[in-house]
Order: C-alpha cells, then structure tokens, then sequence
C-alpha cells in the first residue's frame, strides 16, 4: 500500500455539483468526496474498515470514499478476487490495502484480519437464472460464512429492494416492515443472505444493518444509462416495469458507510434510494427532450413495481445531495458524447425475476 497524507481535499457541502463530468477520473474523484456528515459519523465508529466484494461496480469509488472520511490511521482493507489487476493496483495508489480471497473458501475467509468494521458488498445477480447453485451460494451461504467469521464486528450488508414483492406505483412503496415475498430465485437468494445475517448478528450479539438499494446511479452504467441509451441509439424503451426509485452512486456509498454509525442489535433492514416514484415514460421523454430525438415505446405500465419507501433513511440522513433533475443531466450529456459505459445493463425491465 502506498503511504498516503490526510484527505486535506473539499467537502461534499462546499462543492457546486458540476455542470458535467470531462472524463472518470474526474467522475470518480467526485464519487469519492466526502461530506463532513460522514466524517463524523464515521469518527463515531473506532477501527480499521474493510470491504467484502470490493471489486463490483459500487466498490472501488466506496473504497475511495471511505479512504478520505476515515483518518489515515485507520486502515481500509479491500478485499475481492482481483481478477483485474489493474483495479487492485488503482486502490493501492489511494492509500487502500488490498487483499485476494475467494469468499467461497472458509479457511481463505478465517485468514483476513478480524476489522471491527465490514461492509459487505459481495454477490451474484446476472446470470442467476442459469447457474442457480452459485447464486445461492454467494447470496446465502457466503453471507452465513462472514456472520461466523466475524462475530464481534459491526456488518452494513448491501441487500436490494428485489426481496420485496411488487407494491402499487401509486402507493408509499415497500416499508422495511413490509412481508418479503419476491419472484425469482436470485431474489429469494437474497432473501436468504438476510435471514442468514440476522440469525448471527442475534448470536452474536452483533450490530448490523441491511443496506436494501434500489438502483443506484454512475453515469456507467443504471437504469438512467439504460434508458438514455436506448433513446440515443434509437431503440424502444419497454415501460411494463413502469416505475422505479434511483440514487447518485455517490449518496449510497456514503449512507452506507454512515450506517456503521447507526447499526442496530440484532441487525434490521433500511431501505436506501431516491424519494420520488419516477415513471420510465417521464425518463424516456427527458431523455427525448435533452437529445432532440423522437422517443419510441414499447409495452404498458404495469400497476405494480419494485418500489421502496426510503422514510426511515431519510431521517437518518436527510435528502440525497443529488437530485434526479442534475442526475438527469449528467447522464444525458454522458452519453450524448458516447462516454464509456460499463456493458451491464441492469435489466430493471424483468418482471418474473430472471436476469
């Protein structure tokens, strides 16, 4: 690991959002800016933090964050299988220690270092369909293997909004209260990874959260990136899944990261994403609008979605600092100067559970 100085760098609060992102570097050194709230949240909390499942799309930039909240003699340990070396060699050159484990192997898994802090990012979604044994043994057992290992330390477990079943669009969405019925198989994976994680954390005694997303949003990749390509390259944009709730990349890492200073015993769900119900016709026609170009639809809204309400989240910590009218922009001015996108779609049309 490189020896890095304190973050001596802005705050989140002293910064305008920018009119639009020149290139990733500059995106990633935006994602990674701290607030002063998570800093002191985070100076609440006492220990090193590691990452379980660092290497997916939210990881890197919630590493980086995580870097510049903490002080610098707080360890942040990333741990993933790097097949990429690359992404292991970029953390290391922001101060981060990295380590390589496959979370399938119990002994590789005994070894990492017992941090009083996990956020655990680890999971299989794409492809779950058609390899159904792994999915459930990532989204289950995995989880059951680092509430054993970890009994001491407090755990922010990333879950999804997917373990709900769909509620009206013109109703408050799924509360943390609401019953966990979903379709599909990765779904109720993830259902499993829940009740596995609540199981340790009440033998233990552990503080934790359940961190369930909804679609969060990097100018890579989302469903605001979805639907803006679509519109861009003139494809039908399918609006059966006729609503969802998104959030900036940059608010969900820091609300998970803050949720190490609000853990409960035994640990409990909260719901993390945007407050507005946001139809994908209203997306599709934004899109339109900013790009001058005609908008074709496909399919009829259906009266249900996956849909949260964020209410408890947002006492905690207020509105995200990045509204859907600037995430809109952004995004269309990404792709309109074709930007690269991460190639993973992230199929929020599937109804039946499949991806």
């Amino acid at each position: 690991m490189s020896d890095m100085p304190p973050y001596d760098g802005p705050f989140l609060e002293d910064l305008c959002p920018p009119e639009r992102f020149a290139s990733e570097a500059e995106l990633d050194q935006y994602l990674s800016t701290p607030s002063r709230r998570l800093v002191q949240d985070l100076d609440t909390t006492e220990g090193d933090l590691m990452i379980l499942g660092a290497g997916g799309k939210m990881g890197p930039t919630l590493a980086r964050l995580a870097r510049n909240a903490l002080p610098s003699g707080r360890k942040v340990i990333a741990v993933a299988r790097f097949s990429d070396p690359a992404l292991r060699k970029d953390l290391e050159r922001f101060g981060i220690e990295t380590m390589v484990c496959d979370l399938l192997d119990r002994a590789a898994l005994a070894r990492l270092p017992m941090a009083p802090n996990i956020i655990f990012m680890a999971g299989h979604k794409f492809g779950a369909g058609q390899e159904t044994a792994l999915t459930w043994a990532m989204n289950s057992h995995v989880p059951a293997l680092v509430g054993e290992n970890f009994p001491q330390s407090r755990i922010v477990a990333f879950s999804t909004a997917c373990v709900y079943p769909f509620v009206p669009v013109n109703g408050p969405g799924a509360t943390e209260d609401s019953p966990l019925a979903p379709p599909g198989e990765y779904a109720n994976s993830c259902v499993g990874r829940e009740r596995l994680l609540q199981y340790f954390s009440q033998r233990h005694q552990s503080p934790g959260r359940l961190f369930r997303l909804s679609y969060a949003i990097d100018l890579r990749y989302g469903v605001l990136a979805d639907v803006a390509t679509k519109v861009w390259t003139d494809q039908p944009v399918d609006v059966t899944m006729g609503h969802v709730n998104v959030i900036w990349q940059g608010d969900a890492n820091a609300q998970a990261l803050r949720c190490l200073a609000h853990t409960t015993v035994p640990t409990s769900a909260l719901n993390v994403s945007g407050p507005e119900t946001l139809s994908i016709r209203y997306l599709a026609e934004e899109f339109g609008r900013r790009f001058d170009r005609p908008v074709r639809l496909t399919g009829t809204e259906a009266p249900t979605a996956w849909l949260v309400n964020t209410g408890q989240a947002e006492k905690l910590f207020g509105y995200p600092h990045i509204p859907i009218s600037r995430l809109l922009d952004w995004t269309s001015d990404w792709i309109r100067r074709e930007q690269r996108l991460y190639g993973k779609p992230t199929k929020f049309e599937s109804r039946d559970g499949q991806y």
